[in-house]
């Protein structure tokens, strides 16, 4: 079976999520993002959400932003490919800030795009970005 197949054998689920309106129950991994900069705190992006391309850059451009990408994305890939090796069928990455609006968006729609180019078959939730 070629690495294609395989890596469709598993079936991802990376959410967003608000901590302020609880953790997930169940999710296989929650990364925290809340250290990362708060657009909320910026009137001219607070009514924006991680989709906007202002917010993206706002998050993941900053220094922190890029060293937790540098950090994570590597070993998403090595634990993609441990859980299809190990025969896990299923997989829900949550990544949460404080309202599930700006920075776990951001992230979860970085890493989407990354992930699909390598042929990862995902499913993309962002649980709480309506949410007031």
């Amino acid at each position: 079976m070629d690495q294609k197949n395989d890596m469709n054998d598993l079936e991802v689920t990376l959410f967003s999520f608000g901590f302020k309106y609880g953790a997930p129950v169940d999710a296989t991994i929650v990364w925290d993002v809340r250290f990362l900069p708060n657009p909320y705190w910026e009137e001219s992006l607070r009514h924006l959400t991680g989709r906007d391309e202002s917010i993206k850059r706002y998050v993941l451009q900053s220094r922190s932003g890029e060293e937790f990408l540098a950090l994570l994305v590597p070993l998403l890939r090595f634990l993609l490919r441990e859980n299809r090796t190990a025969d896990k069928k299923t997989l829900r990455l949550g990544v949460g800030c404080t309202g599930g609006h700006h920075r776990s968006v951001a992230v979860v729609e970085h890493l989407a795009e990354l992930l699909a180019r390598d042929g990862v078959s995902l499913k993309i939730e962002h649980r709480d970005i309506d949410n007031e």
